[in-house]
């Protein structure tokens, strides 16, 4: 099987998940529940819970058995991103090429939707880590690396710096929280179920996560809205530290190939079946969008 059937293969049982999990929600008022479905079955890469299905393949787990896990780490990252595009952050009108939640539900109704899909992703990982001490653990890393210790702070730092002068520490502060935190955690929870090497799993998802934030920053300068799916070029426009502001395009590419190198090598150390992951890794480099 190629990499591309792979990934659709574990790409379906997320979106199986996903649409059973949405399913069950009758929140009242009934607007609750629309809203939070909306965003959720929204499509998109699902790159995170595609992360921890693969991740317990390749260290010889049933993917299929930690469903609720999966969609607890779906749940997180789409809360995440409709608060990121309420207009007190990045302002953004569209997301995965449709509307975004406010523009669509009102931003009062955004902001509940988005709170609503982060508890009700606790009640899963709770549900997950009352089966043993591994689901306990695991659900602790996602816990961690969305909070106040990773997603949020790295979030609060891209807020506190647009506008300001501030160099590569900075950059590396936001990318490896705001965006490698949340692809990090994925393949550590794998990691702690199958009792693998979770050191290599959380340098593979680091290296990933700045991989992926450094071609989302290129993109928003030579992408196309109609690929990204949302409105670019905001980034220059409102002063956002990004690496096109540290780097310039030329340098910033070149980091990006050297973060290649970084995941292949920490790759290694997580898992002989590397096939799947130098696929990932490549997605995410040559993406364009």
């Amino acid at each position: 099987m190629n990499f591309k059937e792979k990934y659709n293969e574990y790409l379906s049982a997320v979106e199986q998940g996903l649409a059973e999990y949405a399913a069950a929600m009758h929140f009242l008022p009934p607007v609750l529940t629309e809203s939070m479905r909306y965003s959720l079955l929204a499509g998109g890469k699902r790159i995170r819970p595609v992360l921890f299905y693969a991740a317990l393949d390749a260290l010889g787990q049933d993917y299929l058995q930690e469903k609720e896990l999966a969609v607890a780490i779906e749940c997180i990252h789409t809360y995440s991103l409709i608060h990121d595009d309420l207009p007190a952050m990045d302002n953004d009108d569209f997301r995965r090429g449709k509307f975004s939640n406010h523009r669509v539900f009102g931003e009062a109704n955004a902001i509940l939707a988005g709170d609503a899909l982060l508890s009700y992703a606790f009640d899963l990982l709770l549900r997950a880590a009352a089966r043993d001490q591994r689901h306990l653990v695991a659900a602790q890393r996602l816990s961690h690396a969305a909070g106040a210790e990773g997603m949020i702070a790295g979030q609060s730092a891209d807020l506190l710096y647009s506008g300001k002068e501030a160099g590569e520490k900075e950059l590396l502060f936001i990318y490896e929280n705001k965006t490698g935190r949340l692809i990090s955690a994925p393949l550590e929870m794998a990691a702690v179920l199958a009792d693998g090497n979770v050191e290599a799993a959380e340098a593979f998802g680091r290296n990933l996560g700045i991989l992926f934030q450094l071609t989302d920053d290129i993109l928003d300068e030579k992408g196309t809205d109609g690929r990204m799916g949302k409105t670019l070029g905001k980034d220059k426009i409102e002063d956002k530290l990004t690496c096109m502001k540290v780097f310039g395009m030329q340098k910033a590419e070149m980091l990006a190939d050297e973060y290649v190198l970084k995941c292949r090598q920490a790759i290694a150390d997580l898992t002989e079946q590397t096939d799947f992951f130098e696929g990932i890794v490549s997605l995410v480099r040559n993406r364009d969008h």
